[in-house]
């Protein structure tokens, strides 16, 4: 799963354990798959191995939490997520953010992601009235192909997989929030939001 949050010193929360939550959104089988396939490929010509450490997903938010917080949470995002009905994402072709160094699969339509966020800037809210960071709300969804890459393996990743094609839909009838320690730690599953048919 991809870092979005930077991390303050646990010492500011008078003694509360904070956890860093993810709001995902995983692939069918079949689209898991082609894309991990994709990434074991980057994997063997690129040498990077954080391209096969990180699963197929779409990072929908980003937030540090007091654990204390998760019941609250998981209420008020239940409340928003159960309005909302399945979609379809349709994943075309690859991209990059020069920045972050960061090679992708291509989200066609950002739309039903944007509404979503939009909703839940009253999780934004409530994390920050605690004494919190800011959550990270998406604004370009994408499925990450590798990240962090060095800046002459991000060059010449960007040139072959700019005349490569990907293409892949699924449909998300469900949403996952996980929770960590770190951004290095391992993802624990907390809730399944199901979406209506």
């Amino acid at each position: 799963m991809e870092a979005l949050v930077n991390y303050p010193q646990q010492s500011l929360f008078k003694g509360s354990i904070v956890k860093e939550y993810l709001l995902v959104v995983n692939p069918e089988a079949d689209v898991w798959q082609q894309v991990m396939d994709e990434k074991t490929n980057f994997f063997n010509e690129y040498r990077d191995v954080n391209a096969i450490k990180t699963k197929p997903h779409i990072t929908i938010a980003s937030f540090l939490a007091k654990e204390e917080m998760e019941e609250i949470l998981l209420r008020w995002m239940h409340r928003i997520i159960s309005t909302y009905k399945s979609f379809q994402v349709s994943l075309n072709n690859y991209s990059g953010f020069p920045t972050s160094q960061t090679l992708y699969i291509r989200v066609q339509d950002h739309q039903p992601f944007k509404q979503l966020a939009k909703e839940l800037k009253v999780i934004d809210e409530l994390v920050r009235s605690n004494g919190l960071p800011k959550a990270h709300l998406i604004t370009n969804p994408h499925m990450i192909i590798a990240k962090q890459l060095e800046s002459t393996v991000y060059e010449r990743a960007m040139m072959e997989y700019s005349k490569k094609d990907f293409h892949a839909e699924f449909e998300v009838k469900e949403l996952l929030l996980l929770k960590r320690n770190n951004q290095f730690d391992t993802c624990q599953q907390v809730n399944i939001f199901r979406l209506q048919p």
